[in-house]
């Protein structure tokens, strides 16, 4: 079983940046994929970035490609999405997960934080 909690949630302006955490406990985080999701209201939850057990391989939506960037830092049990040049249609609920798999993966996750609230106005 694992544990994630998300923060650094908030509400920015268009082009500004905001970095959301995960924390993660339980099972062997160091053996996780990790990936980032989102859910724009009225809208399905999509994903975002993932990054593998050794942090060396990662993926990223075409969407945010070249304004987010996914890290994990293993010593601490930590999963980090750093957002720059935000914009408006970014705005939604974001999601950590982790997968019982070590390589990048934009489907197979096995557990999920509870979300936090990401706005970014116009």
């Amino acid at each position: 079983q694992v544990q994630l909690v998300e923060s650094g949630g908030g509400l920015v302006q268009a082009g500004g940046s905001l970095r959301v955490s995960c924390a993660a406990s339980g099972r062997t985080f160091t053996d996780s994929a990790m990936g980032w999701f989102r859910q724009a209201p009225g809208k399905e939850r999509e994903f975002v970035a993932s990054i593998s057990w050794s942090g060396i391989s990662r993926a990223t939506a075409d969407s945010v490609k070249g304004r987010f960037t996914i890290s994990r830092d293993n010593a601490k049990n930590m999963v980090y999405l750093q957002m720059n040049s935000l914009k408006p249609e970014d705005t939604g609920v974001y999601y950590c997960a982790a997968s019982r798999q070590g390589v990048v993966t934009q489907t197979r996750y096995d557990y999920w934080g509870q979300g936090t609230q990401v706005a970014v106005s116009s």
